[in-house]
């Protein structure tokens, strides 16, 4: 009786040893995006997860000139790794030498942005690399054209199925880019080791007076730019001029709150961005800083958060040594971003 017990009982062992699947592979084109200490999640859409295969593709699209009507510019003419994705121009040229009309921007943590351009009138990465390939200042061409340029280059086509399982186009090129500039994320500055990893010697002291003095009531500057990207994502007018030639957000809403209004932007690698203001008008960190100390010139929708103030000699060198503290050098020379 108990051999005939036993013989089951071994069958069934057999059998489920026999259904014991393998540990599951990790999968060769996943990509774990990092985030650092003191960040949220970065939200990112369901259509357009990032993968190793999507961010590649992207990458090589940021830098290739194909996206512009004469093959002259990419999008990395205007955002350069080594000054953080901006630029040191005030406007960057487009194609033919045309005039640009505002200065670019940094994309680091640019995946966090809740809308895009100065005015915040794109919701969206994927729709925002529409906006420099159709402006006739920029890249004047058009999605379809570019879709039909990559399709006759056999590499893309390649890359395209891999990545998105269809030939490159609209939906391809948009969100290809995006998934590229969603890992630019920059977060380990001195700063950063500072103040979200608690690396006590990571600034000196002048930074740590730099950075209460930017909290404080005195200059106000944290009330704007606040948070993990040092800015608080709203608009506001700086009192740059009495007269503005940019309408900013008004070119968007057509109130006349919102005349000459402007997205506050990111601080993070500021000491590199120069020149700045939505025109590249201030060429120095000293000139921003000359300009918020005056309050600002007059203008009906200057923010009320604007006043003058003063600073000591020692207290301006604490300033500047905090706004220096926010470069991030690994990010500046990562090689996953560059070409």
């Amino acid at each position: 009786m108990t051999f005939y017990r036993l013989i089951p009982g071994i069958f069934a062992f057999s059998l489920l040893a026999g259904c014991v699947k393998d540990p599951p592979t990790a999968d060769p084109d996943a990509y774990a995006l990092t985030v650092p200490s003191g960040f949220p999640a970065m939200e990112i859409p369901t259509d357009n997860s990032l993968t190793r295969s999507r961010v590649e593709l992207g990458k090589r699209l940021f830098f290739d000139p194909a996206l512009s009507r004469d093959s002259t510019l990419s999008c990395a003419t205007c955002h350069r790794p080594h000054l953080a994705f901006a630029d040191s121009l005030p406007q960057t040229p487009g194609i033919e030498g045309r005039p640009g009309t505002r200065n670019a921007p940094t994309l680091a943590n640019v995946g966090y942005l809740n809308s895009l351009l100065r005015e915040g009138g794109v919701p969206t990465l994927e729709m925002q690399v529409l906006v420099p390939i159709q402006e006739h200042n920029e890249f004047d061409f058009n999605i379809l054209e570019i879709a039909d340029r990559l399709n006759r280059i056999p590499e893309y086509v390649a890359q395209a199925q891999k990545a998105y399982d269809r030939k490159p186009d609209a939906f391809v090129i948009t969100r290809a880019i995006a998934a590229f500039e969603r890992t630019l994320v920059s977060g380990n500055s001195p700063f950063d080791y500072w103040f979200f990893q608690n690396k006590t010697n990571a600034v000196s002291a002048s930074v740590k007076r730099g950075y209460e003095l930017f909290q404080s009531e005195k200059t106000g500057c944290g009330k704007c730019h606040s948070g993990f990207l040092f800015s608080n994502q709203d608009f506001a007018n700086n009192g740059l001029y009495e007269t503005y030639a940019d309408p900013g957000r008004f070119r968007l809403t057509g109130r006349e709150s919102d005349l000459a209004v402007f997205k506050i932007p990111t601080l993070r690698h500021v000491a590199i961005t120069a020149p700045y203001m939505h025109d590249g008008s201030l060429p120095t960190l000293d000139a921003v800083l000359d300009h918020y100390q005056s309050g600002g010139k007059n203008h009906p929708n200057k923010s009320h958060l604007l006043r003058p103030f003063g600073l000591t000699p020692s207290e301006r060198a604490d300033m500047l040594a905090f706004l220096h503290s926010l470069t991030d050098q690994g990010f500046l020379n990562n090689p996953e971003f560059r070409q």
